[in-house]
């Protein structure tokens, strides 16, 4: 459940509390940090932590990537203050004796934040949309792939020889994930317990393939859900010698797993969803049709912070259920942004990030691009309807350099995110890019060891 430090203080002190794990995102949306001894944390360690600056300039690998301004070898690799967010404080009933908390990073002196951090770019997004009067809010729906092996045995057996929880597809099926509940049932009911507000899980349009959905909140809030769902699902799966992965597109020919982010604004005053008009045809007020339209205005400039990896785009497939194309519908699947909901419920769902996405970066992209909409008043154009794969319209970006081209030539993304916070994630996209290309790959050995 989430607690007080008053409460996770006398947990300590009864020995119902060991360790707190003291936590940050990185910048591909994994929980780093330290296990503190409680003791540690309740005399001193809740004011403030440090740890390398590096952490914010390494690739998945952890490899230290030249060329950032913000920390390198030529800066020596400094530490950051970390300071933990005791609002945040949850403990994590799927360890034992655990609690959790999510921090803020600031800079060596503890002074200045650090505005490339993945929680401060949220933070900021967030701030300015509180100035304007409006409360973003927002629900991220979390699908993954469950296997019945180990990652050591996946990993020995080199990615291959997979064996999915189920070998049909389970959309919706109850007697399958029946199978499956010594997981699902854990990571929900911990989650839950833990303050997580869950809604439900459900098999998902793939063998093996889930999907978790928990009760939209302020958008900070679901951020830092999100990345403790996310390392929950793997610790639970790892304790029933399972496996999960969030990949966008692990096999080729079954679908990806998508992060589905639904978004509104809410009053900051009356607590009301402003982007609903009854008057309207659509339900959709004059503020939420311009939010739209600035998150389809943007769409292709900010890819790199929507699908950040190589195998994110390899989703946008025709007929796939994710989006190919830049535009929105009413209530439909095909279309990159679908108007879900009516009434006070209504809000704008994001079908173009896989479950690969940094939530932090995500939310952030998405609310700022959709703030600039309502600042310059941009006109929604009408909603596409049919099969819109099939309709010759704006495309998503369709590789990660072709985001990484349009995000250097943008000159939009200057409007809506800080030029050094641009510079830094284009650098990361850009090292990945550069890594993936100088990679042999399996593909590449089967079509071209014998026959080439």
């Amino acid at each position: 459940m989430s607690i007080t430090f008053s409460q996770l203080k006398k947990a300590i002190s009864n020995h119902e509390i060991d360790t707190v794990l003291v936590c940050v995102s990185d910048m591909q949306g994994r929980l780093n940090g330290k296990r503190v001894t409680g003791k540690a944390f309740i005399d001193y360690v809740y004011k403030e932590t440090h740890m390398c600056d590096y952490l914010y300039t390494v690739d998945m690998d952890m490899f230290t990537v030249p060329g950032y301004k913000s920390s390198s070898w030529e800066t020596g690799y400094g530490d950051m203050t970390v300071i933990p967010d005791l609002s945040t404080l949850k403990i994590a009933h799927w360890l034992e004796k655990t609690a959790i908390v999510l921090c803020d990073c600031l800079d060596h002196d503890g002074k200045k934040p650090l505005m490339h951090s993945t929680r401060q770019i949220l933070r900021n997004v967030v701030s300015k949309a509180n100035k304007m009067g409006f409360e973003p809010m927002i629900g991220s729906e979390l699908e993954f792939f469950l296997f019945n092996q180990t990652y050591d045995d996946i990993h020995k057996n080199k990615y291959s020889n997979f064996q999915e929880s189920s070998w049909y597809i389970q959309d919706y099926m109850i007697f399958q994930t029946t199978k499956e509940e010594d997981v699902l049932r854990e990571l929900r009911n911990s989650l839950l317990k833990s303050g997580i507000y869950v809604e439900c899980s459900k098999g998902e349009a793939a063998p093996g393939q889930e999907e978790i959905n928990v009760v939209f909140t302020n958008a900070l809030s679901m951020a830092d859900n999100h990345v403790l769902i996310k390392n929950a699902a793997k610790e639970i799966a790892f304790k029933h010698n399972k496996a999960i992965t969030f990949m966008a597109k692990y096999k080729e020919e079954v679908g990806g797993s998508s992060c589905h982010i639904h978004n509104s604004l809410f009053d900051k005053k009356t607590k009301k969803n402003v982007f609903y008009n009854s008057k309207d045809k659509y339900g959709m007020s004059n503020i939420f049709k311009s939010y739209v339209a600035g998150q389809i205005k943007f769409l292709s400039d900010i890819s790199i912070f929507l699908a950040p990896n190589i195998n994110s785009y390899k989703r946008f497939q025709d007929g796939s259920f994710a989006p190919t194309k830049s535009v929105w519908g009413i209530d439909n699947r095909t279309a990159g942004f679908r108007l879900a909901g009516h009434g006070s419920s209504i809000r704008i769902e994001c079908r173009v990030p896989g479950a690969d996405v940094n939530p932090y970066l995500s939310f952030a992209a998405l609310v700022a691009a959709g703030l600039y909409g309502i600042e310059k008043k941009l006109k929604l154009e009408e909603p596409y309807s049919g099969n819109i794969y099939q309709k010759k319209v704006r495309e998503i970006p369709k590789t990660l350099s072709e985001a990484i081209e349009i995000a250097k030539k943008s000159k939009l993304l200057k409007n809506i995110l800080d030029a050094d916070v641009i510079e830094h994630y284009i650098h990361a996209a850009e090292w990945e890019q550069k890594e993936y290309d100088s990679s042999v790959n399996d593909w590449q050995l089967r079509r071209y060891f014998e026959r080439g």
